[in-house]
């Protein structure tokens, strides 16, 4: 251990002790305790049949009601802020102090799983579509049915690409992964033509960053798609019936099926993360151990420059990227799309909206939402919010933007940080990705 890791960690440790002991303890016996309310706007109407209809509750009120009634407000007023390792802090100074322990500490809460097999990938078809070369690739983890994945890069291009790990979204709709920004044939399912169409003004999008010149790979997230549970596979609950999920004697593609395995994968994805819970690890830690193999896939192409690697995604996709990008250097430019907020907005207002993929048990203690990506500081980094975004509360996500703004102005590096704010509702339209796209350009294809 070098003299100059000690120090931060015992940076770290001291201040540590200035939280009180009861306050640690209450946290550490509640953290896990979660009601298995419903993850998602696409779910909760199945579960309670309503939508929540009051206004967002604004963060400098006198608050006396929240998403969990009188409880909230208190847990709000423990909170540290800034968080014991948040760059913010008096007691950092530049990068290379602070960047170890705040690093090490997330991997800790994360409790990302190690996967240390050599995973072999296998091209199961090659061909060209709109103007693109495509492969279909899979990979077998130690663990799961193969995971799947869609290449691709401009036809007859030769060297060394910029690349992008395409990132797909959640949406409560988990039948559903890769397709869901890609585009490899005219016929496309008819409930992915509709996602495209409300998500990304009809486009897919990591087929128009292939056509400026990258080289993209967008794989099946942990219980997405190729990697989604089974019902067939499942044993110990049942939760009515699935239809023909699963079955190879009926059509799962059939949009009934796929809405009755959306609706029971909302339900089960408590489970899951409890159960993730028991084993050491968590939601969001499966996610990124799994997003850094395909980091390591796409890094290893002969057809990759590796030192020119973005990633970037909506909602689902902008948490992955968060996580990822915060995460992994290997990762030289993030765009974080429609997932930006901090802890008390998930705290009192919106928990309720997002996927388990976004906790991470105790990790707010030490860091703020938005620090999670600012832990990738000085690489360049972009995030695109909307001003009607449901999902979130507006005085929040500006000041996650805060946040991240002085991070990066406080390392001595304000330019690599870009916040845009757009009106409307949760999407990533044609404007939004042309402002992403050109993000990258000027930094990966220098």
């Amino acid at each position: 251990m070098s003299h100059q890791v000690f120090k931060n960690m015992k940076k770290s440790m001291n201040t540590d002790d200035q939280i009180q002991g009861s306050r640690r303890d209450f946290l550490s016996k509640t953290a896990l305790a979660s009601v298995a309310l419903p993850l998602l706007p696409g779910t909760i109407s199945a579960a309670f049949n309503n939508t929540p209809t009051s206004k967002p509750l604004p963060m400098n009120a006198d608050i006396s009601k929240s998403l969990i009634g009188q409880y909230g407000p208190w847990l709000a007023s423990q909170m540290q802020d800034p968080p014991k390792l948040s760059f913010r802090n008096d007691i950092w100074s530049n990068i290379q102090d602070w960047k170890p322990s705040a690093h090490a500490k997330a991997q800790e809460q994360i409790g990302e799983p190690l996967i240390k097999e050599t995973i072999t990938v296998t091209v199961k078809r090659k061909f060209n579509y709109d103007g693109l070369h495509i492969e279909e690739l899979t990979w077998q983890l130690p663990y799961g049915r193969p995971v799947e994945a869609i290449f691709m890069k401009p036809e007859n291009s030769t060297g060394k690409l910029p690349a992008i790990l395409g990132l797909h979204d959640h949406a409560g709709k988990k039948y559903f992964g890769k397709r869901k920004i890609t585009k490899t044939s005219d016929n496309q399912h008819p409930l992915i033509v509709e996602h495209q169409k409300s998500d990304y003004e009809g486009r897919a999008w990591a087929n128009e960053m292939a056509k400026r010149g990258y080289a993209v790979l967008v794989h099946d997230a942990f219980s997405f798609a190729s990697r989604r549970v089974f019902y067939e596979d499942m044993a110990g609950i049942e939760w009515g019936p699935l239809k023909a999920e699963g079955r190879t004697d009926e059509n799962p593609e059939d949009v009934r099926n796929i809405e009755a395995y959306n609706e029971w994968a909302g339900h089960h994805e408590h489970v899951m993360a409890k159960s993730l819970f028991s084993a050491g690890t968590s939601y969001t830690g499966m996610v990124l151990a799994e997003d850094r193999i395909a980091l390591d896939i796409l890094s290893a192409r002969k057809d990759v420059d590796p030192e020119r690697i973005g990633c970037g995604g909506l909602s689902g996709g902008g948490l992955r990227t968060v996580f990822l990008g915060g995460m992994d250097a290997r990762i030289k430019c993030a765009v974080c799309v429609g997932f930006m907020s901090t802890w008390k907005d998930f705290l009192l207002n919106r928990s309720y909206t997002h996927t388990w993929m976004t906790y991470a048990p105790g990790l707010a203690n030490y860091l703020e939402f938005p620090e999670i990506f600012g832990l990738r500081v000085p690489l360049p980094t972009m995030v695109q919010s909307n001003n009607q975004d449901g999902l979130y509360t507006l005085p929040e996500m500006k000041k996650a933007d805060d946040i991240l703004a002085e991070v990066f102005t406080k390392a001595g590096h304000p330019e690599k940080y870009s916040g845009k704010f757009y009106d409307g509702g949760h999407k990533f339209d044609v404007q939004m990705q042309n402002d992403a796209f050109d993000w990258f350009d000027n930094w990966l294809r220098q």
